[in-house]
């Protein structure tokens, strides 16, 4: 008997309850068509709720009489990957399977299921030219291994430059050659429509190397959809159904297209894997990087780890022979990579420059240079705003908030301070030390940074990208370009000086990792410079910190390498498993005593509850994530407060 036809299914059911995270039984009506994948509505507690069919069986193990289930639509939306991989990201994460489920499928649109299907399929398209990958040793077998329809996986390093969306649309088209589909991941909607733009071949590069210029040679167009939250349930459900149907074999996203249901996959890619944008902020909180590796892992694809940094987690990958290192060589590196030089905080106590613009005189003359040049000048700071934090003038006090204790801040030259957190205004402030009325700035926003640079460098257009509005291009041309982390814009034939600004705020965070962050946020900005002697970056940090010194010989696999060890050392992730269990300190020592056998850090005061913090090695990771999903059953069974988990997180504090 066909599967479609058996009377019983087993259905994944939106229960909200944690001990209640399996399959259930439900009868098929007659002539139902209600195959794995499909939703449908059951009957569960008294109440519909939504199901997703898992399979379709002879008989229950269910004595009694099965509720009957009622077909929602036909239309499988869940694959038999997705929904293993589903399963598998809930297992790993301490999670339940529709909470994945519910990050995996968008909300569905009748209207657009009741489209005509789209053009499709497209033709395959050639084998690619190397072009760009020619640049690293190993890239033009990576490309060679997709065409043949093998599955190379590498961590790579991104050479510095625009060129880095052509040589992803490469490799897809590579795998596309070999017959197979692509996912691609990437931080936001801006990189999403970069490496969208490459693949419909709208843009063209030449990069010039030691062996000759390599032109993007690209197909006339690889068929592809966007697959991201900030296009709308009708845009997102209409891409999500083109993979499906296999109407489109690539999918390019944000961490929703990390699921996304291509046909015959054969390469997952992930852009710049630590960028906190692909840390999933619902439960159960699985980071991009791991639904990848396992979706890799699950279908035997290819998979491409890239970034111009490299993460820990990454070089772990690497150290376990999971993933081969895809670097070019020193040579290669110096052609295209921008002269990178540091300064001191004494360098700032001497230079009169630096105090009417926080501008030592070497990133002045770098950018007065740059200027001169007809070329435009980034300048990275890491606050947003005008004057973000406050201190009394005269001791140094914080300036905190009489009604909340809020730290003050000020959003203009001419505004009265206020608070952050509840906004009171404080014109009548007074230090709780010292009396005294006078505030200083003790952090610079981007806003009276430009402020500072438009003093500086009188007639020169100066132009932000922040939170407010993100800047996606530039064009060349003299001009500064004041941003926070992750807002820099692209410039038209690349940036003549690159400015890192109060280096001391990225690198001084109680986190982790805050020298890996700062240095991941360094080197993309960066790599928008024009390669050496005409580009050139100035980072206002001493040249003794091994962040800057990675930085200044553009060293992002030493670097991984020298973290991964302090990591190792000192028992963190990604060298461990680590969770964190955050709630009332009552409930965290129930939970405690039900997690024998693994390393146990606080509680501590943490958001206004507790924070305990649980450790395992790593070959005892899924017995942590079993024990933790124990803890929620159980508590969740006897209806008593539920705890929050989240495994590996990206912060600790």
């Amino acid at each position: 008997m066909p599967d479609a036809h058996l009377p019983v299914a087993r259905v994944a059911v939106d229960s909200g309850l944690a001990h209640l995270d399996r399959p259930f039984d439900y009868a098929v009506p007659d002539g139902v068509p209600a195959v794995p994948g499909c939703r449908v509505k059951v009957r569960f507690a008294g109440r519909q709720v939504a199901g997703i069919v898992l399979d379709r069986v002879v008989s229950s193990e269910h004595p009694g009489r099965l509720s009957p289930l009622t077909l929602v639509n036909p239309e499988p939306v869940a694959t038999p990957e997705v929904l293993a991989l589903c399963r598998a990201v809930a297992d790993r994460h301490a999670g339940a399977l529709w909470d994945v489920l519910r990050l995996a499928l968008p909300p569905r649109q009748a209207r657009v299921e009741a489209e005509p299907p789209a053009n499709g399929p497209w033709p395959r398209p050639p084998a690619p030219d190397a072009g760009p990958w020619a640049r690293y040793p190993t890239g033009r077998g990576f490309l060679e291994a997709l065409v043949r329809g093998g599955a190379p996986r590498a961590v790579w390093s991104a050479l510095p430059g625009p060129t880095w969306p052509h040589e992803v649309a490469l490799a897809v088209q590579a795998c596309l050659a070999g017959g197979r589909g692509a996912v691609i991941v990437v931080p936001d909607a801006r990189d999403a429509a970069r490496v969208s733009a490459a693949l419909d071949g709208s843009s063209s590069v030449v990069v010039d190397s030691s062996d000759g210029a390599h032109p993007s040679a690209l197909a006339p167009r690889l068929a592809h959809v966007e697959l991201r939250a900030d296009l709308g349930p009708t845009r997102r459900y209409r891409a999500f159904l083109a993979a499906r149907r296999g109407e489109v074999r690539v999918v390019v996203g944000t961490r929703a297209a990390a699921y996304a249901p291509v046909e015959n996959l054969g390469l997952v890619v992930l852009w710049d894997d630590g960028d906190d944008l692909h840390a999933e902020p619902r439960s159960p909180y699985a980071h991009v990087r791991d639904v990848l590796v396992q979706r890799a892992h699950l279908t035997g694809a290819a998979a491409l780890l890239a970034g111009f940094a490299r993460t820990a987690e990454g070089q772990l990958l690497v150290d376990t022979g999971w993933a081969r290192p895809l670097t070019a060589a020193r040579e290669q590196v110096r052609l295209v990579a921008p002269r990178v030089v540091g300064t001191t905080s004494d360098d700032l106590a001497r230079d009169p420059a630096a105090q009417s613009a926080r501008l030592p005189g070497l990133a002045f003359e770098a950018a007065r240079r740059a200027l001169a040049d007809d070329a435009p000048v980034l300048v990275q700071v890491p606050r947003r705003g005008y004057a973000p934090a406050l201190a009394c003038q005269r001791d140094g006090t914080q300036a905190r908030c009489t009604v909340c204790a809020g730290p003050l801040a000020v959003t203009s030259g001419h505004a009265i301070a206020a608070c952050r957190w509840c906004g009171h205004l404080a014109g009548d402030w007074r230090c709780p030390v010292c009396g005294r009325r006078e505030l200083r700035a003790t952090v610079v926003g981007s806003r009276r940074t430009a402020e500072e640079l438009g003093r500086a460098f009188p007639g020169v257009v100066v132009r932000t990208s922040g939170r407010e509005e993100v800047l996606s291009r530039v064009d060349a041309g003299p001009s500064l370009v004041v941003c926070t982390p992750g807002a820099e814009p692209v410039a038209d034939g690349g940036y003549g000086a690159v400015l890192l600004l109060d280096a001391w705020a990225l690198l001084g965070r109680a986190d982790l990792r805050a020298g890996e962050e700062a240095l991941r946020r360094w080197f993309n900005a960066c790599a928008l410079a024009r390669p050496a002697p005409t580009g050139r970056v100035v980072v206002v940090a001493d040249v003794g910190i091994a962040a800057v010194q990675a930085l200044v010989r553009w060293d992002p696999a030493g670097a991984a390498v020298r973290e991964l060890a302090d990591r190792v050392e000192l028992g963190f992730p990604p060298a461990a498993r680590l969770a964190a269990v955050d709630g009332p300190a009552g409930v965290l020592s129930e939970v405690a005593g039900s997690l024998d056998g693994f390393d146990l850090l606080g509680p501590v005061p943490h958001g206004g509850a507790q924070r305990l913090l649980v450790r395992a090695p790593l070959e005892r990771s899924a017995a942590l994530a079993a024990a933790l999903a124990r803890v929620q059953a159980g508590r969740s069974l006897r209806k008593e407060p539920g705890v929050r988990v989240e495994l590996d997180p990206q912060q600790l504090g």
